[in-house]
């Protein structure tokens, strides 16, 4: 089924250009599907410009507000390609629900929420779903690392590794803890669990499903860095994760409880550790995932066999029926 839609991309985040080359991949992939694609490109200073066609990124026009709104409420569905705050964190999924349009991904609850990772932890512990141990830290408190060294310091609110040290004494923690409060005003400060690092794709509404574990495997950093993660050659994904079979059930089953919990709807990915002890933990949840075809989480359904264009045209469709089934309610 084809249809009009608009890819919502870039963002005042960091993680700006990461956004961009997602969005490329899926507006591409979309125009081959015969879609209608239309983008609104947000810039680093907050501008928003239409595009249309696979290569609106090449040549947006900059418009007011006024033209972005009516651009936004005459498509079918709105798919959000951004990634950290302004984006993935639910102010633009707040916009969405405003102009009450069908938009892919998780809501503004479950957006932020995730986003968060203090608060994630705090919810996956009232749900008895096991997490990697943290303590918080906010804005004047001094740094403190419970656990021992290594361990790693990262902003509550922001992903891709950005703003993230991986600290060996005390001089490193007071360094990475100074480096994340400059990228957010709330800290964390976790244990290093030592193991395997999983991720795990989920994809559903009511009734989530979660694809083939795949093994994160750092070919030359100490650990999966921003290097690590968007460099070529830098990182390998091993599907199935080597793991055993009780363990990839057991990830596949945490990752879609995490979903679950969180009030997440249409995707995300799950980030995991299988400790040496066989114990499964989980660390993080992305409620938009990096989305090139070879992004892990398209790698994984690709492993699953559901292929980057249907995984597409799959989130379209979870988007519609969500908005269709909410639009029963009486608010």
């Amino acid at each position: 089924m084809t249809r009009r839609i608009a890819v919502v991309l870039g963002g005042r985040s960091s993680e700006h250009e990461i956004s961009r080359a997602s969005a490329q991949s899926v507006i591409d992939a979309l125009t081959t599907a015969g879609n209608d694609v239309v983008t609104v490109a947000i810039g680093r200073d907050g501008t928003w410009e239409l595009g249309a066609g696979p290569k609106a990124l090449e040549a947006g026009a900059r418009l007011p507000g006024k033209e972005v709104a009516t651009t936004i409420a005459d498509v079918d569905v709105v798919f959000p390609v951004l990634h950290g705050p302004f984006g993935e964190d639910g102010t633009v999924q707040g916009l969405l629900e405003l102009a009450n349009v069908p938009y892919v991904g998780a809501g503004v609850l479950a957006s932020a929420l995730c986003m968060d990772k203090d608060i994630f932890k705090s919810v996956m512990r009232d749900h008895n779903i096991p997490v990697t141990r943290n303590i918080t830290l906010r804005a004047g408190d001094e740094p403190r690392n419970p656990f021992g060294f290594p361990c790693f310091i990262k902003p509550a609110r922001l992903g891709s590794s950005v703003g993230i040290t991986k600290a060996h004494d005390d001089t490193e923690l007071a360094d990475g803890v100074a480096l994340a409060f400059q990228h957010d005003e709330k800290v964390l400060v976790e244990e290093l669990v030592t193991g395997v690092e999983v991720e795990v794709g989920v994809l559903g509404n009511r009734t989530p499903f979660a694809s083939l574990p795949g093994e994160i495997v750092v070919t030359n950093n100490e650990w999966y860095d921003y290097e690590a993660k968007y460099e070529e050659g830098e990182m390998d994904l091993v599907v199935p994760a080597r793991v055993t079979p009780e363990q990839i059930e057991r990830a596949q089953q945490v990752a879609v409880e995490a979903f679950v919990a969180t009030d997440c709807e249409g995707m995300a990915r799950a980030d995991l550790f299988v400790r040496e002890d066989g114990e499964v933990l989980v660390n993080e949840l992305n409620t938009i995932p990096g989305f090139t075809s070879t992004s892990v989480y398209a790698r994984l359904f690709e492993a699953s066999g559901i292929p980057y264009p249907e995984l597409l045209e799959r989130l379209a469709a979870l988007a519609v029926e969500r908005f269709e089934r909410r639009a029963n309610l009486r608010f």
